[in-house]
């Protein structure tokens, strides 16, 4: 599944470098070079929608991912209920607290707000530190299933970091783009004059 993403994006990371390098050139060039080969409002509106087009595909495969996290992690409560090693009495909490990821999420325009993020991150954490002693007591889990399913939550788990380097990456082209080209923004008017930095992952100075 992840390689056919990434061959999938393939195309459109291709169309980024070739962007980043265009505004890398052009900003070595100085005022000059924007006077000889100023950039057209709709070269920029097409070039933009491709910057936007990555970051929310970048999004949608990170939080697919963390919905595929939680998932598995509701298949693993429903199989611990049928084991009678497995101490009952903790699941009804652990259904509770997975229920309950999905409402306190960040969305692209909240995470603005880094209190939201380390409260959703610390509010996962905490169901995931408490189901693995359940399922896996001693590291050994009380079926084959149960076993798969908690490596499956570990290795999805890993892959928080990468998801959101590669988000920030391309919400910085993205911003950063914003910002180089306002004044075309400007004359296209509606949603393209509105459009606003998105917030990223990394710690704000």
């Amino acid at each position: 599944m992840r390689s056919t993403i990434l061959f999938s994006l393939k195309p459109v990371v291709v169309i980024m470098l070739a962007l980043t390098a265009c505004a890398a050139s052009c900003k070595r060039d100085g005022a000059k070079t924007a006077v000889v080969n100023p950039a057209s409002a709709a070269a920029v509106k097409v070039q933009l929608d491709v910057l936007r087009d990555s970051v929310d595909i970048k999004w949608r495969n990170m939080i697919a991912s963390d919905d595929q996290k939680i998932g598995i992690v509701r298949l693993l409560l429903r199989e611990l209920k049928g084991q009678s090693s497995t101490d009952q009495t903790q699941l009804p909490g652990l259904e509770r607290a997975s229920a309950r990821l999905p409402r306190l999420r960040y969305n692209q325009q909240t995470m603005a707000s880094s209190p939201l993020i380390d409260k959703y991150d610390s509010a996962q954490d905490s169901l995931l530190h408490a189901l693995y002693p359940v399922a896996a007591p001693n590291g050994n889990a009380p079926s084959a299933s149960a076993r798969d399913f908690v490596e499956g939550i570990q290795q999805l788990d890993a892959g928080v970091v990468a998801f959101r380097v590669q988000y920030d990456r391309a919400v910085k082209q993205y911003n950063e783009y914003l910002k180089l080209h306002q004044p075309e923004l400007q004359t296209l008017g509606g949603k393209y004059a509105e459009q606003k930095p998105l917030p990223l992952f990394e710690l704000q100075n």
